[in-house]
């Protein structure tokens, strides 16, 4: 699978930002590799975010390896949906900033 180009990306960076839900997402990294604008990054959930999940979603969790991914670089994303469409999991929605 090729990267968009920037012509066929749909917005400018920062109007749309990807979110993760941390409840589903596996750390798997297909995000990471389909990304053009390097957005996304797997590392260890924060344990912040970690504290915040029900149990069963923390057992999930370390069954995963307790990876999730992040996005340090979300007004980087121009919508081209792979994100979206990669994800095994369903875990990634685009969003309209405020």
């Amino acid at each position: 699978m090729s990267a968009p180009s920037p012509v066929e990306c749909k917005q400018q960076p920062g109007v749309i930002v990807p979110v993760v839900d941390l409840k589903r997402c596996e750390g798997k990294g297909d995000c990471l590799e389909v990304c053009p604008e390097n957005v996304f990054e797997i590392r260890r959930i924060d344990e912040a975010d970690y504290r915040g999940l029900g149990w069963g979603h923390r057992m999930k969790l370390r069954v995963h390896g307790m990876k999730v991914a992040y996005t340090p670089n979300s007004q980087a994303c121009r919508s081209c949906g792979l994100c979206v469409t990669a994800c095994p999991e369903r875990a990634i929605k685009l969003a309209r900033t405020a």
